[in-house]
């Protein structure tokens, strides 16, 4: 299997899962995701993905500062309704990264351990994506802001002929490659930059 080198580069993050210690899938409960990880879960590598990744862990930094963030101790709400847009893509990505699920999530253990009903959507009074500590109900909130990072103008004479089925594979590799390249931009060079990222404390 062969990524962008790119992805290599992304800082990883790691997280505690107590779920994971107490069942012996991770030793001391400490897991490490990368970016890749979020391309596998998704299927495919994007500004969408992109974004959901950086707010994410943007998140988790401002709620744990210098701590381990704890999975499967932090709620994720989304202004958008899960039917629009890209919501679950994006919601996917902070589900791989703080354990939050919906109805279909784990119920728990003897009522602890419970990841079901800490993914909600459409919630009115943030602005994108809040992230929530269950233990101190700290809550930062989100925005993502793609079009700070514009794509290369090509992108847009390129796609209608591969869809067409008129690009030759050279055209396609090109498009491809300069796909990529904007979310290379996005990960690296936009990483902690508020234009593209804005991170907004609500409690």
């Amino acid at each position: 299997m062969a990524f962008p080198e790119f992805f290599s580069r992304v800082p990883a993050i790691t997280v505690r899962d107590p779920l994971a210690e107490l069942l012996g899938a991770a030793e001391d409960g400490l897991i490490e995701y990368r970016f890749a990880d979020a391309v596998k879960l998704a299927g495919h590598s994007c500004p969408t993905v992109a974004g959901a990744w950086l707010m994410s862990v943007r998140a988790l930094r401002a709620l744990y500062g210098d701590e381990t963030p704890v999975r499967g101790n932090i709620a994720v709400a989304l202004h958008e309704t899960i039917d629009s847009g890209v919501a679950g893509v994006i919601a996917s990505v902070a589900t791989l990264l703080t354990g939050a699920a919906g109805e279909g999530g784990f119920r728990g253990l003897g009522g602890q351990y419970c990841r079901r009903g800490l993914l909600s959507f459409g919630l009115s009074g943030i602005a994108g994506m809040a992230f929530r500590r269950l233990d101190t109900n700290a809550t930062v909130d989100c925005f993502f802001r793609p079009n700070s990072v514009t794509a290369d103008p090509r992108m847009g004479e390129l796609l209608p002929m591969i869809l067409h089925g008129g690009a030759d594979p050279a055209q396609t590799r090109l498009f491809g490659e300069l796909w990529q390249d904007r979310v290379r931009r996005l990960l690296l060079d936009h990483a902690d930059d508020p234009a593209v990222v804005e991170v907004r404390r609500l409690v």
